[in-house]
């Protein structure tokens, strides 16, 4: 069974700080599954490390006020047309992100406040019927997947 999963939560350094965010818990399924990591931010072409986004309304905006908006709507196409080409019903995203963030996220004031939404990706998987999952609901994800 093919696995995606926000890379970041595999150990890949590809967050905004160059840095990872390991799941431990994905540890015990590496023997059995094959994972398909994907970075979103990446696929749509910014590089490791960045200056942090968030989103503000439709638009992603740097800390420094540029507008990457179209990265992170190319990485999202790509992510969802990556999941179609594998047949993937669902996905394992990273919390919080501009990106991936799924149900909450930070509000784009750059004060660590979380709102209620969605990142570029995982508004788009979600429209196009792929279920997301943020690393908190691991238990759920399993459970949908028959883990």
């Amino acid at each position: 069974m093919i696995l995606p999963v926000s890379a970041c939560l595999l150990g890949i350094p590809c967050r905004y700080d160059g840095q990872s965010q390991p799941c431990p818990e994905l540890l015990p399924l590496w023997n059995h599954h094959t994972f398909l990591p994907v970075c979103p931010e990446m696929m749509g072409g910014l590089a490791v490390p960045r200056v942090p986004a968030e989103r503000q309304g439709e638009m992603v905006i740097t800390r420094e006020g540029r507008d990457v908006t179209n990265a992170y709507r190319q990485g999202a196409k790509r992510t969802l047309a990556l999941l179609k080409q594998q047949g993937c019903s669902c996905i394992l995203l990273k919390e919080n992100s501009p990106s991936c963030g799924c149900g909450r996220i930070y509000d784009g004031t750059f004060s660590g406040i979380l709102a209620w939404g969605n990142g570029v990706t995982a508004q788009l998987l979600q429209e196009n019927g792929i279920q997301i999952f943020g690393e908190s609901q691991i238990c759920a994800w399993k459970e949908f997947l028959g883990l």
